[in-house]
């Protein structure tokens, strides 16, 4: 090595490392990967690392201390240790494809490949056929040299060629990620084999791993975000979704003493009780938006159905010019049965409810106003959670929002914004 290329290399090498502690660092931290994955790229970056420092050690043993023997163990750490990612790529693939290492033919064919390699790296202590090195300590390249580098060239093709095979098992980015941390060690590999490029091996492998780390991160950031949003999105629909059991059998008790008394009314509260409950299920198997017009219809076979039982202690008006727009299902409905669950009284006075809609430059504007005893904006109470089960899918499906503020008099006012740009399609 001459006496110009020693710096370079050292900083090549030491960007190398730092990369690699980089890697051992975010992996250690980071949240979101498996424990598979967690575990794999602890061990992926580790084993770099240990190439790392191998190459370090034997550039200052060769150059100041004149030690072959010490010179060829470091060299044989180093090669040994840039082998194992290869193998270990093999065995992250066969996980992806979720199949078991121990009856993959894939890895079983890798792994007797790297004990090929293994022996014939072992007999560089015993033979200059491969590589060996001078008096004056420079590494020489034997003529069998391109034979030690076979059996890994062969694993990082059958990398290749199992990533290509099993693309349409793989994600997009699980794909790509396969084929960054294959195609440039196998490239690198096969002009090392005919001149010597230890340091672009070096540097394609280690730049492999970051790539393949940072995309698969990335998925799996991508991945937790989803399972995050499902999670939020069946929470909040089980939330608004739990019809309140005294309401049930109060509604079925107000059925049963009105069939005696007023028959007519009887099947009036039937059949907006029915259509309601319709409602109901029908939203709990929706995970798309509906148009206002439904969620209208929903909210007025409850309404009635709640007139019917407290009659002139309930008065609801609806102001609606605007219907021609989408929301989330169980938008509507949810805020008005809060309003009146929370601010109907028999002993107070009657209980006012309005609706009103309208279409304002920047979304499609919903107001619940109630004339109830209101509650404080700022405390954690029954009412808040029930509508914060609300906006957790408003902001989640359309990017919503939803509102609480006193009303001018008493009561409390209810306001819900959809932006009309996730309403183009319903104007």
């Amino acid at each position: 090595m001459s006496e110009w290329s020693i710096p370079f290399y050292f900083f090549i090498i030491g960007a190398a490392m730092l990369l690699t502690v980089l890697g051992l660092l975010l992996t250690a931290i980071l949240p979101y990967l498996e424990r598979w994955s967690k575990r794999f790229f602890f061990s992926y970056f580790f084993v770099l690392m240990i190439c790392c420092i191998a190459s370090i050690f034997d550039i200052i043993f060769l150059r100041y201390y004149h030690s072959p023997l010490l010179s060829n163990a470091l060299l044989f750490f180093e090669i040994l240790f840039l082998s194992f990612p290869f193998p270990m790529l093999t065995a992250y693939l066969v996980h992806c494809l979720k199949k078991d290492l121990r009856k993959s033919k894939l890895f079983h064919l890798v792994t007797g490949l790297w004990f090929v390699f293994f022996i014939l790296l072992g007999s560089t202590f015993f033979t200059d056929f491969i590589y060996y090195s001078e008096s004056n300590y420079d590494f020489h390249r034997g003529p069998w040299f391109p034979l030690l580098l076979l059996p890994i060239i062969i694993i990082s093709i059958l990398n290749f060629a199992a990533t290509v095979y099993s693309r349409k098992q793989l994600s997009r980015k699980y794909f790509y990620s396969f084929l960054i941390a294959s195609l440039p060690m196998t490239a690198a590999l096969v002009i090392h084999s005919f001149t010597d490029v230890t340091l672009l091996v070096d540097i394609s492998t280690v730049l492999s791993a970051i790539s393949m780390f940072g995309l698969i991160l990335s998925a799996q950031i991508e991945d937790h975000l989803r399972q995050q949003q499902e999670i939020a999105q069946q929470k909040a629909s089980i939330n608004v979704l739990q019809m309140r059991p005294h309401f049930i059998y109060n509604t079925m008790m107000s059925i049963y003493y009105l069939i005696a008394q007023d028959t007519e009314k009887a099947q009036k509260i039937t059949l907006d009780f029915s259509t309601y409950l319709r409602k109901n299920f029908t939203a709990l198997a929706k995970n798309e938006s509906i148009a206002f017009t439904e969620e209208l219809e929903h909210t007025r076979a409850y309404l009635a159905v709640e007139q019917t039982r407290f009659e002139d202690d309930l008065f609801v008006e609806f102001d609606t010019p605007h219907i021609r727009f989408r929301i989330p299902p169980l938008t509507l409905q949810p805020i008005v049965e809060n309003a009146i669950k929370h601010g109907l009284d028999p002993e107070l006075n009657p209980l006012h409810v309005k609706v009103k809609t309208r279409l304002t430059e920047n979304a499609s504007e919903i107001t619940v106003e109630d004339t109830g005893p209101g509650f404080a904006a700022n405390r954690n109470d029954e009412p808040h959670i029930a509508l914060a089960n609300v906006k957790e899918r408003l902001e989640m499906m359309c990017g919503g929002t939803l509102t609480i503020a006193p009303r001018e008099g008493g009561g409390t006012v209810v306001t819900v914004l959809i932006p009309n740009n996730f309403n183009k399609t319903g104007d």
